[in-house]
């Protein structure tokens, strides 16, 4: 008999690579995200940009800026859709102050690092990060090019 397969529940709607390239980020954390119902379907056709997209706090209150979602023009025809409104994120109090002492005391970004459906559910990754100088930049890719060449040196001797 047949063993059958767990769909996958998990996958990535987008990635922010810029991020990684720009900041170093410490730590992370998954928010859920409070979306309309014309946002879930622009996310499911993959009409989404978050690029610029970081995260402030207001009170008890976190909410992502910069998050662009086009709206379908089929999905939205009774709807005034506003593209770059800001979206409240969903998080623990724990989770709020943690985020709230490192943007206020220690001066370090939040910003959202992935979105990616968990079930049926739309969640943000989101990292604390300080931003990279030049030469920071520089020693990352310096690394990764050494890897590369180390990688290919074993397999040359194997």
């Amino acid at each position: 008999m047949a063993v059958k397969k767990k769909p996958q529940t998990d996958s990535l709607i987008s990635k922010n690579k810029k991020a990684r390239h720009d900041f170093l980020i410490e730590d992370t954390f998954e928010a859920g995200l409070v979306l309309e119902g014309w946002e879930v379907k622009s996310l499911r056709a993959n009409k989404v940009q978050i690029r610029d997209a970081y995260v402030t706090i207001k009170g008890y209150q976190v909410l992502t800026l910069g998050l662009l979602i086009t709206p379908l023009s089929s999905a939205s025809s009774h709807v005034e859709a506003n593209p770059s409104r800001s979206r409240k994120l969903l998080l623990n109090k724990r989770e709020i102050d943690k985020l709230r002492g490192a943007i206020e005391r220690r001066g370090m970004t939040a910003v959202v690092l992935a979105l990616y459906w968990k079930k049926n559910l739309v969640k943000a990754e989101i990292g604390i990060a300080k931003g990279k100088r030049l030469y920071d930049k520089r020693a990352t890719e310096k690394a990764r090019d050494w890897e590369r060449e180390k990688n290919r040196l074993k397999k040359m001797k194997l």
